[in-house]
């Protein structure tokens, strides 16, 4: 389960589907961690050795409840399969036109739920708890270079909505072995410095710096098998067809990023203690 409770950091491992046995609650208290963030490669270690206690029912078999994690999902196939079979096309807007929130929008709804912006990796994090996010059944991490897993509570589901609405979309289309492909999380001043040499998109003010946003590459999809190949343009536009969604019910904000190929999106999520 990804979510916070009170002073509680809760990290799902293994097979998830809703069972306590399989949440570890990690406090963030000043004898584990002190007042520094969970980016803390320290804390990382220490989370992954965390006792396993108990959650309640509802907490844990609420949203995320079904949520495979196992190890699987880690290691999608290194090539897309080929030739690929054409899925029927349901959005036709345009991405240009449609995915255009400025970065004055994104950060005005981020700094509602979001974290303070961190002054590098081990820093000091003020108000707000940060989970981190890992491979599943839902979207691919890739090996981050820039930034690290951690988001808000309320960006954290909304990832893994996406991500659902995505598989779900897909297998109602005829289906295939994919999942999106998140390639930024949470950023500092300092890796959005570095990340300015090689990516024009990259600001100091980046609302990645609030824990709320996430990058979800449109020109790499995870594959997990061969069958039902499909193309980059045809699960591209399922996504875009999932944000166009999830961007009219007021739960995200869309930027369209061409060069670097990504979906920038920030979560509008109510705000959860």
């Amino acid at each position: 389960m990804l979510g916070a409770v009170g002073g509680y950091l809760t990290v799902m491992t293994g097979c998830g589907g809703g069972s306590g046995k399989d949440v570890e609650v990690y406090e963030l208290t000043a004898e584990n961690i002190g007042s520094s963030t969970p980016t803390d490669d320290r804390a990382d270690e220490e989370a992954e050795t965390a006792e396993t206690e108990g959650v309640s029912a509802d907490y844990v078999g609420g949203q995320l409840s079904g949520v495979d994690f196992s190890a699987k999902w880690n290691n999608p196939l290194e090539e897309l399969p080929e030739p690929t079979i054409a899925l029927p096309r349901k959005y036709s807007g345009s991405y240009k036109d449609e995915f255009n929130d400025s970065n004055y929008i994104h950060w005005a709804d981020a700094e509602k739920i979001g974290i303070e912006p961190l002054t590098d990796t081990r820093s000091h994090w003020r108000g707000r708890p940060l989970v981190k996010i890992r491979s599943c059944s839902d979207f691919y991490v890739e090996e981050l270079t820039h930034s690290r897993p951690y988001l808000v509570p309320e960006a954290a589901l909304t990832l893994h909505e996406i991500g659902r609405r995505f598989n779900d979309t897909l297998r109602s289309r005829g289906g295939g072995d994919y999942l999106i492909r998140v390639t930024s999380v949470l950023r500092t001043p300092e890796t959005v410095a570095r990340l300015k040499r090689s990516n024009r998109n990259a600001v100091d003010s980046s609302v990645h710096q609030l824990g709320t946003t996430v990058d979800i590459s449109y020109a790499r999809f995870a594959a997990y098998s061969s069958a039902k190949p499909r193309s980059m343009d045809d699960l591209k536009l399922i996504l875009a067809e999932v944000l166009s969604a999830m961007r009219s019910e007021g739960k995200i904000w869309v930027k369209h990023e061409r060069h670097q190929p990504c979906f920038h999106i920030t979560a509008r999520g109510q705000r959860r203690e």
